[in-house]
């Protein structure tokens, strides 16, 4: 079994009901089973389609998610396609729920374990902020750390963001615990005035799905408060296609925040979502001057930005693993080194916050400065460098 192999069969014994299809060779996708997404004003349309095979309904703001008999066994894809209609207009926004998981991750994750690392000093205010920004984290959560524990934004949601480390009881820490700490790091380090605000998306095994990403965005959008928001997670869907719901939530959130994700770990120049969306910026990882071995590229992608052996703050835990030569490979005392993109795209969100901050200037201005090619480098395929 090869350790891709492995990686899948583990999140399919976590996640029971998800399940791998691939309709186009070489171009598979990960979702949940016996289960669509449909927006709230094409929901009757929908139900009176599929009601041979209808079973349950569970709404939530602007999405409701349908649950179909598993008995029926239905092509999820095969139907949301064909109520969807077909290219290159949809008819009604309807889609499958699939799995979306961070980057590094273990679907394809070729970026790593995170590793332990030294203290160091915590990213140090100049006092030269303008105004106050605020950069949105949806992701594993946020766990206590000394660069930001006393802080006040922290203390008004550290009960409902605190990451779980070890949800699976096996006394090691979960794949992707601690993603979430990490990027906030990320963000603090190029820009140290700004606020976090966290949201849980994905599990410490670094998977959510679509419906859970739709609830979060309907929340940030009712918040309103966002001038930057961070997304280091995504999924390929099944027609390589972004999910209606997902693109009308993105957009209405991008009236008012500028939204970076990341490109993706396959190495790969298949459109990684939400990140391919028009209204994102996209952020692929460099090694030294050149693309990460395991970052996407692609004409969708925007920005690039270091994302091999980042160091960051991270949670604290000390995992089963002996010592090799001295060393405990899985003692973090609060700091790791990780590479990914999921670690890059922070980093021009960071950029962006910073200079929003530093100048008092809307978000989408401070992008467009941060993105302007003229006296910037840029690379095939990977946008405008940012360092």
């Amino acid at each position: 079994m090869t350790d891709h192999d492995a990686r899948l069969e583990r999140l399919l014994a976590r996640h029971r009901d998800a399940i791998v299809v691939e309709p186009f060779p070489g171009r598979p996708a990960l979702l949940r089973r016996d289960q669509i997404l449909v927006a709230d004003h094409d929901l009757p349309a929908v139900e009176d389609a599929v009601r041979r095979w209808y079973d349950a309904r569970h709404d939530g703001p602007g999405v409701s998610r349908v649950m179909l008999r598993a008995a029926a066994k239905v092509d999820v894809c095969e139907l949301s396609a064909q109520l969807a209609g077909g290219a290159p207009h949809r008819r009604l926004a309807v889609a499958p729920n699939h799995l979306v998981h961070g980057q590094p991750m273990w679907w394809s994750g070729p970026a790593g374990a995170p590793s332990p690392a030294p203290a160091f000093a915590p990213p140090a205010a100049d006092g030269a902020a303008r105004r106050p920004v605020t950069v949105a984290v949806l992701d594993t959560g946020l766990s206590p750390h000394p660069w930001y524990s006393s802080a006040a934004w922290y203390a008004e949601q550290r009960d409902e963001v605190t990451e779980v480390l070890d949800a699976d009881l096996d006394y090691a820490l979960d794949a992707q615990a601690g993603h979430g700490t990490f990027i906030a790091g990320v963000v603090l380090r190029r820009a140290p005035s700004v606020r976090i605000r966290a949201k849980r998306v994905i599990g410490g095994d670094g998977v959510g799905d679509e419906l859970g990403v739709l609830h979060a965005l309907a929340w940030l959008i009712a918040w309103g408060r966002a001038d930057v928001v961070n997304l280091s997670f995504g999924c390929h869907t099944y027609d390589d296609r972004p999910s209606p719901l997902v693109a009308r939530a993105v957009a209405a959130l991008a009236r008012r925040s500028v939204v970076v994700a990341c490109a993706g770990n396959h190495a790969s120049d298949r459109p990684f979502w939400p990140a391919a969306l028009k209204h994102v910026i996209a952020v692929a990882a460099l090694d030294g001057e050149e693309r990460a071995a395991f970052s996407d590229y692609g004409w969708w992608v925007d920005a690039c930005a270091p994302g091999v052996d980042v160091h960051s703050c991270f949670v604290r835990f000390d995992g089963p693993r002996p010592r090799v030569h001295g060393i405990d490979p899985d003692d973090f005392e609060g700091y790791a080194i990780w590479s990914g993109t999921s670690f890059a795209a922070p980093a021009v969100a960071g950029a962006i916050a910073g200079l929003a901050a530093a100048e008092d200037l809307p978000a989408a201005v401070a992008a467009d400065r941060i993105l302007d090619p003229v006296g910037r480098r840029t690379h095939p395929d990977l946008g405008v460098e940012v360092n």
